[in-house]
């Protein structure tokens, strides 16, 4: 499959199908945390089309195709993202998560050394439930499973803004901006710790899992 036929297929479902899937997720997440304190935003967006075109035609390091079959295989065609207040948030929306979605994979993004600093969130593949399939639509075209993305408001913010200023393809940083990044990073690290600290003492909320 050729990035424009990826493109082309895409587009093809991405309003018609995918889109209208997304408000339907997030729906039914709102459903399911209402009532949750401290959250403070939940939201669901379809994968662009040209992001997926992208991905569709991305090459390992021996140049193979990464994905035989994109539409099936590529897992986050549709994502809902949920912004919490405390670290401990994270848990108990993780909890609930677990409750009423059927779970692929769960995995803790965190940077691969202790002593770096960089992107942090907990990622859930979960199955798409068939509530949110309506009957006459041809679920062949839909994906399986969507991503759930939890986050505080510190890693939500410091993803967002790294990812505008740092991953510019046209433009590499250089060793300071670098550390400049990396020092932001610490420093929504450090006030999540601070904040999630003080959630337990003024609030008696439970220490946070990790």
């Amino acid at each position: 499959m050729t990035r424009d036929e990826a493109l082309a297929e895409y587009t093809a479902r991405y309003d018609e199908l995918l889109r209208p899937l997304a408000v339907r997720l997030e729906a039914l997440v709102r459903d399911h945390l209402d009532g949750i304190q401290h959250i403070d935003r939940i939201s669901a967006r379809a994968k662009a089309p040209a992001r997926f075109a992208d991905k569709a035609v991305k090459v390992r390091e021996d140049g193979t195709l990464k994905y035989e079959h994109p539409f099936e295989q590529v897992q986050d065609l549709v994502g809902v993202r949920v912004v919490v207040f405390y670290k401990q948030d994270v848990d108990v929306v993780s909890g609930i998560v677990e409750r009423y979605f059927t779970r692929i994979e769960k995995r803790d993004v965190v940077p691969d050394q202790e002593s770096s600093f960089g992107y942090i969130g907990k990622h859930f593949i979960l199955s798409v439930p068939e509530d949110v399939v309506p009957d006459d639509v041809d679920a062949s075209k839909l994906p399986k499973f969507f991503e759930l993305q939890i986050k505080t408001l510190f890693q939500h913010a410091w993803s967002e803004a790294s990812h505008d200023l740092a991953y510019k393809p046209d433009n590499e940083l250089s060793s300071h901006q670098q550390r400049l990044v990396a020092f932001t990073a610490a420093q929504a690290w450090g006030a999540d710790h601070h904040f999630a600290q003080l959630h337990t003492e003024l609030n008696g909320a439970p220490p946070p899992e990790s």
